[in-house]
């Protein structure tokens, strides 16, 4: 498939074994289609630089996880309840906070592609802050608010920028099907972390 479709079409087919027959979240798919999204992350240059080192550091924190028992963290939400139960969720170098910012990255990429969809008269810039503001501010502190807006203003040119994602592929149709089928697995996320206690935890 190499050169067929977008950068969108590996993740796309990915998405469709993130969950199990009994409809449970499984580890490695999810994390594998996350995995999927960071050379897409890598077409915006220096402005997601930061976002990426994050998304990256998360998906590597839950897949050690995962590989020390695949069977016993072949679900996605067993890691979070283990640590939930041990009361070591809330540190910071948990798999409970690791799918919790994973899971903000993730929603605030799929805000971004949502406002490139809708806006096309938006620059990378608007689309960018828009999304931020919409995502992953509330969750910071003036440290990481500070820096991820000096890194928007370093956003490629928009039209270039969907040239190089698109491929061969209808972008449009893919950038939509992605926010479409992502978003519920991300939601369900939030949920389950929200049911323990663990949606609404902020970055020192």
């Amino acid at each position: 498939m190499a050169g067929e479709g977008s950068v969108f079409a590996p993740s796309l087919e990915g998405m469709k074994h993130v969950k199990s027959e009994q409809g449970e979240m499984l580890t490695k798919p999810f994390l594998d289609v996350c995995k999927l999204i960071l050379p897409v992350i890598d077409k915006f240059g220096a402005a997601l630089a930061i976002v990426k080192s994050d998304i990256g550091g998360n998906i590597t924190r839950l897949e050690t996880k995962y590989s020390s028992d695949p069977t016993k963290y072949k679900l996605l939400y067993s890691m979070i309840q283990e640590e939930v139960q041990a009361k070591t969720a809330k540190g910071s170098s948990s798999c409970t906070n690791g799918l919790l910012w994973l899971t903000r990255a993730m929603d605030f990429l799929v805000e971004l592609f949502r406002n490139l969809l809708t806006h096309q008269d938006w620059t990378m810039s608007q689309a960018c802050t828009d999304s931020y503001s919409k995502t992953l501010k509330k969750f910071h502190g003036w440290l990481a608010s500070s820096s991820f807006s000096v890194a928007m203003k370093l956003a490629p040119d928009r039209k270039k920028f969907m040239d190089v994602i698109s491929g061969k592929g209808d972008i449009n149709a893919d950038i939509d099907s992605f926010c479409s089928t992502f978003s519920p697995f991300l939601a369900e996320n939030h949920k389950f972390l929200a049911s323990v206690g663990m949606d609404d935890l902020k970055a020192s």
